[in-house]
């Protein structure tokens, strides 16, 4: 069963442990490149705290936290788009506007129009702001790269704030749950690739990512989802196996398709590039896959959502 306190304590004293052991490590080995992990624990430490809002106090406080975190991570997407012009920032304006309804549908509790509102609706609308612009040379760009945009930064990772209006009594093990996973899966993904890696899945878009590393990782996450599960979810062992294969799986597509998409958009800007691989957008890239994957398989099998 769910204990928000002692679940906490225990996060608390794995961040701790997890933050001197890449301090030690990193001063050890300083050949080694370990930025990556190092930038994911200070996302992790922020996650810690918007968790501890929705556990300390309301589920309202967690979902502004969350919009916050969505709207910089659309921020910082817009931000990798070269040559946009005035209609294209008229239609970005207009992305943003996207959010705060989005999670107004979250928090209303109305499933039908969260579901929908940003795969059809925004979809259907969006292109109105860029037609009123003068001319159409990269009508098609600008307006797939801004519904691409909604579809993983608000609309998936918008899932972790619906667990706890969709289950309140399990809602916050849950997220809980799925953001340990994913993490745990990158960062071990990362480690083994560092010291082990040598089969590259897409070196051109991440070096960090290789098959060595997926098997590793999937190990790894399916053994702590089995040892997670009893704490902070009702699953059955059974079904904690599959849930972190599962995991394991949408993480890595979902690390794989935003390191792809991010070089796509920034070819011949290393400057930007290399500043980005510090942003939010490079820590949470693997949640926009998994959070609505594990929200909707969870809501399929079982009552409780």
């Amino acid at each position: 069963m769910f204990n928000s306190t002692v679940v906490l304590l225990i996060v608390l004293a794995v961040l701790i442990a997890a933050n001197l052991v890449y301090v030690f490590v990193s001063r050890r080995q300083p050949d080694k490149d370990y930025s990556s992990i190092g930038n994911r624990i200070k996302t992790w430490w922020g996650m810690f705290f918007i968790f501890c809002l929705a556990t300390l106090f309301t589920p309202a406080v967690s979902l502004i936290s969350l919009m916050i975190l969505c709207f910089f991570a659309l921020q910082e997407y817009f931000s990798m788009i070269r040559g946009t012009r005035k209609a294209d920032r008229r239609l970005f304006l207009w992305a943003y506007l996207a959010i705060p309804v989005q999670f107004y549908w979250i928090y209303t509790g109305w499933y039908g129009m969260f579901i929908v509102f940003i795969p059809l609706y925004v979809f259907l609308i969006l292109p109105i702001p860029r037609l009123m612009g003068k001319g159409t040379f990269g009508f098609l760009r600008s307006v797939s790269s801004t519904q691409w945009g909604l579809m993983l930064m608000v609309f998936g990772l918008s899932h972790l704030a619906y667990f706890q209006f969709a289950t309140p009594e399990f809602g916050g093990g849950l997220v809980l749950f799925l953001v340990v996973l994913t993490q745990l899966h990158d960062v071990i993904h990362t480690v083994i690739s560092l010291y082990f890696g040598k089969k590259k899945v897409v070196p051109t878009a991440n070096a960090n990512l290789t098959w060595e590393g997926f098997v590793g990782a999937l190990i790894v996450t399916v053994g702590a989802a089995l040892a997670l599960a009893p704490y902070l979810t009702p699953f059955s062992q059974t079904a904690a196996l599959w849930f972190g294969a599962l995991l394991s799986f949408a993480a890595f597509f979902g690390s794989l398709t935003v390191s792809v998409l991010k070089r796509d958009l920034l070819i011949g800007d290393e400057d930007k590039a290399a500043t980005l691989k510090k942003s939010y957008l490079s820590q949470i890239d693997s949640l926009t896959y998994t959070a609505p994957v594990f929200f909707h398989v969870v809501r399929y099998y079982f009552e409780f959502m």
